[in-house]
């Protein structure tokens, strides 16, 4: 398998490979939605699927849940959003 091959997490096939997307995130708040770009995301030939890995998942809802969100645009880049000052160090909420 190639370095940039993954194997699939929806149909288990070896036909993914990583890639760069855009995404749509609701903010924890509830109260609206934004565009996140350029996320590191897997995308499969098979199925065609798109998707995030739970790294990245964790990673975002982490960064947006320590983040003042009123200061974020309708649309961000994933390393603008990751760059942002947090208000506390860690997601306390994450066991």
């Amino acid at each position: 398998m190639d370095k940039n091959d993954k194997r699939c997490e929806w149909c288990n096939s070896e036909a993914a490979m990583e890639t760069i997307l855009p995404v749509y995130w609701e903010l924890p708040c509830g109260t609206r939605a934004i565009q996140i770009t350029d996320v590191p995301s897997v995308s499969c030939e098979e199925c065609r699927m798109n998707y995030q890995e739970e790294q990245v998942i964790g990673e975002i809802e982490d960064q947006l849940m320590l983040v003042d969100t009123s200061q974020i645009e309708k649309v961000i880049t994933h390393k603008e959003l990751m760059k942002l000052p947090r208000m506390l160090k860690r997601n306390y909420f994450r066991f």
